[in-house]
């Protein structure tokens, strides 16, 4: 039997329209190819918590999957709207149907908050593009999640919270120099979440994509001297999306392998695919 998996999208319609427009498909639509891809077996289904009257499943409903992925999203969760306590209801409702789930930045937070921690703006600013130099702490180098990185390694990353507090339960797998909380398992009664504050699902066309949507706004914060060298990045990143092998684009960023090859950039996901959705699939009978 196939497996069965839930893509919970993180924003607004309104936010999904400007998604769309700049990467070409919705974050829930991208993250849902990545996990066929992953798994050829799959079959995904997208929910909209974020919708006003979205028709979602409850913890009953949840049991009917073998796993949930949480996308990022352009939310707050510290700004607490009516869209952001849809999602942490429905966070609860998977720890407690027990469904495996694996969460990506955003997903990361609503997860956390779920549990009992705590989000907040990162006081030293935005990740963008890449988190350079995560390290796995000694859990995180035994942790399933992270087997097959190395002892350092970059991501793709777009994000201006983080985890302050993290909720009971949690086990912190990697950190770097921008965020303590970079991957973490969380345990809620029969529930169990992995979940990253980096993007293990972008490729770098996204992450242009991303950029070019950000445009002045980071010219702004620094990041570019002007719109003209944010053009020459997302350039780089999109022939590096097409061809991993470009080397002068790759020096000039210093990606190495974990960037350039899709299959280790996707490590976590295909990690908690194999060792978390498969076996439990199995062990709840779904075989």
């Amino acid at each position: 039997m196939s497996l069965r998996l839930l893509v919970v999208e993180g924003n607004t319609a309104a936010d999904r329209a400007r998604h769309a427009a700049s990467r070409g498909a919705t974050p829930s639509e991208a993250y849902a190819e990545v996990l066929r891809e992953l798994a050829p077996d799959a079959v995904c289904d997208i929910a909209f918590p974020a919708d006003p009257g979205a028709n979602l499943p409850d913890a009953g409903g949840l049991e009917g999957y073998d796993g949930v992925a949480l996308t990022g999203s352009s939310l707050n969760l510290y700004d607490m709207t009516p869209e952001i306590r849809s999602q942490i209801d429905l966070a609860r409702q998977i720890f407690a149907s027990g469904t495996p789930v694996f969460g990506s930045c955003w997903g990361l937070q609503v997860l956390t908050t779920a549990a009992g921690g705590v989000v907040r703006r990162n006081p030293k600013g935005r990740e963008m593009g890449f988190a350079r130099k995560i390290v796995p702490n000694e859990a995180g180098r035994a942790h399933p999640m992270l087997a097959g990185r190395p002892i350092a390694f970059d991501a793709p990353a777009v994000h201006q919270d983080e985890v302050e507090t993290m909720a009971p339960g949690t086990t912190l797998l990697a950190s770097n120099g921008m965020s303590e909380v970079q991957a973490v398992e969380i345990r809620v009664g029969e529930g169990l979440a992995w979940a990253v504050q980096y993007h293990p699902e972008f490729s770098l066309a996204e992450v242009a994509a991303i950029g070019g949507a950000l445009g002045p706004r980071l010219v702004d914060e620094g990041f570019f001297e002007d719109m003209e060298a944010l053009s020459r990045w997302r350039a780089d990143l999109e022939a590096l999306d097409a061809d991993p092998s470009h080397q002068p684009a790759a020096w000039r960023h210093g990606f190495d392998e974990q960037l350039l090859d899709t299959s280790r950039r996707r490590t976590e996901i295909a990690n908690w695919l194999a060792t978390v959705v498969r076996p439990a699939k199995s062990r709840r009978g779904r075989a």
